[in-house]
C-alpha cells in the first residue's frame, strides 16, 4: 500500500528540541520542505565530549523563538495561513522536549492551531516520506546515539519494535570509542573517515550476529576496543587509529546489515528505511547497497540525504502530516515523555 499525498495545501509548523539541536521547519503537504531552520550545539557541547542537559536546555530557551521567526520568513507564511503545529514530545531529554513543547502549545493556542504531538523516532521514520512514498508494510532501522532498532511498520502511522539494543546504541558506542581515539564529539563521522583509509586487521566480535532474534548488543564491542587500545599503551605499542576505526566500523555494520536483512527476509517486505544519526555513515550505507545487489534482492532502499539524518523540524513535520489526516491532536495537557517508545511486535519473544 502506497501513500497518497494530500491535494490541499497544509502547512505544517513543526518543532523539533529532543536534544541539542533547536529546529523549527515549515512543511507544506508532508513532503515538501519550505524551510528546515536548525540551531547546532556542537560547538558547545563537543566541550563536554557529550551532551550536557542543563546547557542543552539553556541554549533551546536561547533559540526557539529565533528559529520559529526564521522559518516562518523563510517560508513566506504567517500564522494565518498554517493548517497545524507539530512538536517532539519524547523520546529525549525531559528538559530539551519541555523546550519545544511549550512553544508548540503556545504559538498552538494562540492562534487557534490544532496541536500534533510527534514521537521523535517516528520522525526519523517519515524522514524518508521527504525522499519517495513509503509503501508498507515496511522494515524502518533506526540508528542513532540513543536508538538502534528494528520497527515494523504494517500500515502508516502503526510502528512495532522487532528487536533494539540491549546496552549502548550504535551512535552511542561511536562517540565512546572516538574519546579513547581522542576524536572531539561527535566522533561518528570522524570514524567513519578513518575507517575509509585502515583495514579490519583486529577483528573485534560480531556480538549476537548468529542469534536468532533481532536484538543489538555493542558493549561487548567497546569494551574490547577499549581493552585492546589500554594494552597497547601499557607496551608502549603504537596501533593504527585508521586499522582501529575501520576494524570497529566493520563490526558494527557487520552485525546491524546481517540482522536488518534477515528481518527483511522473514517479514516479506519490499521497502527498508534507514533512519537516525548513524544512518549517515558512508560505510553502513554502502554495505547494505552492496549486500542488497549482492543478493538480487527486490528491496527498495531507502536513506534520507545526510541533512535530513540528524535530527530536524523537517522530519517532524513529515511525520505530522501522517498524524494530522489520522485525526492525532494533542491539547493543553500534552506533557514531554522522556521514555516514549514504540510498542514491541506481540510475536517477539525477546523482549
Amino acid at each position: 500500500m502506497q501513500e497518497n499525498s494530500s491535494q490541499t495545501r497544509e502547512l505544517i509548523l513543526a518543532f523539533e528540541s529532543s536534544c541539542d539541536e533547536t529546529s523549527v521547519a515549515v512543511i507544506e503537504n508532508g513532503e515538501k520542505i519550505l524551510a528546515n531552520v536548525i540551531a547546532s550545539q556542537i560547538n558547545s557541547q563537543k566541550r563536554f565530549g557529550g551532551v550536557v542537559p542543563e546547557v542543552a536546555s539553556r541554549h533551546h530557551v536561547e533559540q526557539i523563538t529565533l528559529c520559529a521567526e526564521e522559518a516562518m520568513t523563510q517560508a513566506h507564511v504567517t500564522y494565518a495561513d498554517l493548517t497545524a503545529v507539530a512538536v517532539t514530545y519524547g523520546p529525549g531529554l525531559v528538559g530539551a522536549l519541555l523546550i519545544g513543547v511549550s512553544a508548540a502549545k503556545a504559538i498552538a493556542f494562540a492562534h487557534q492551531l490544532p496541536l500534533i504531538p510527534v514521537n521523535h523516532m517516528a520522525g526519523h521514520v517519515y524522514a524518508a516520506r521527504l525522499v519517495k512514498p513509503l509503501t508498507y508494510p515496511l522494515i524502518a532501522l533506526l540508528v542513532s546515539g540513543g536508538h538502534t532498532e528494528l520497527v515494523y511498520m504494517r500500515t502508516a502511522g502503526q510502528f512495532e519494535i522487532i528487536g533494539d539494543t540491549r546496552d549502548d546504541a550504535a551512535g552511542e558506542a561511536f562517540d565512546k570509542v572516538g574519546r579513547v581515539l581522542g576524536l572531539a564529539y561527535p566522533a561518528g563521522g570522524k570514524i567513519d573517515h578513518l575507517a575509509s583509509q585502515g583495514q579490519d586487521s583486529f577483528h573485534f566480535p560480531r556480538a549476537m550476529i548468529k542469534e536468532a532474534n533481532y536484538d543489538f548488543s555493542f558493549s561487548g564491542l567497546k569494551s574490547a576496543f577499549i581493552n585492546t587500545v589500554h594494552n597497547a599503551q601499557q607496551r608502549g605499542e603504537a596501533l593504527s587509529h585508521a586499522d582501529l576505526a575501520a576494524s570497529f566500523q566493520a563490526s558494527v555494520i557487520d552485525v546491524i546489515v546481517t540482522k536488518t536483512l534477515r528481518a527483511v527476509k522473514q517479514y516479506g517486505v519490499q521497502q527498508l528505511i534507514m533512519a537516525g544519526g548513524v544512518a549517515a555513515n558512508s560505510g553502513l550505507r554502502d554495505r547494505f547497497r552492496q549486500e542488497i545487489a549482492q543478493r538480487d534482492l527486490e528491496l527498495d532502499f531507502v536513506v534520507p540525504p545526510l541533512r535530513l539524518c540528524g535530527d530536524n523540524g523537517a522530519m517532524i513535520g513529515a511525520a505530522a502530516h501522517v498524524l494530522y489526516a489520522q485525526g492525532v491532536r494533542g491539547d493543553a495537557h500534552l506533557n514531554a515523555d522522556p521514555s516514549l517508545s514504540f510498542p514491541y511486535l506481540a510475536a517477539n519473544t525477546t523482549k
